[in-house]
């Protein structure tokens, strides 16, 4: 298990790769995090939907309803075509702050 704060600062850079794969529901993304990360991410509601709603906001993702044959319908939600590009950005910066990190730590393990 990690710790809260790095889980709470790359939940929407998780939740928009996942979405960019396939539209899913909320239980559906908490899911495919915890297997995606060998049970080591487990992200709870009360992280992911208030990042679901803030990235609805900004409009990096919409929702809709999805009925099913048995059972209560489903919200669902998808990127959009901005929330694509923030994606993009997002990585980026991910793979730059993961560089400066890896040389920063591996100085002071000199």
């Amino acid at each position: 298990m990690f710790n809260r704060e790095l889980v709470k600062g790359s939940t929407s850079l998780l939740v928009l790769q996942l979405l960019d794969e396939r539209d899913m529901y909320g239980y559906e993304l908490v899911k495919e995090m915890d297997q995606r990360s060998e049970h080591n991410l487990q992200i709870k509601e009360g992280t992911l939907y208030p990042a679901l709603h803030k990235l609805e906001k900004q409009g990096y993702i919409d929702c809709y309803w999805q009925n099913r044959e048995k059972g209560p319908a489903r919200k669902y939600y998808k990127i959009t075509e901005e929330g694509q590009e923030i994606l993009k950005e997002r990585t980026n910066e991910w793979h730059r702050y993961v560089q400066v990190m890896n040389n920063l730590i591996r100085r002071n393990e000199s």
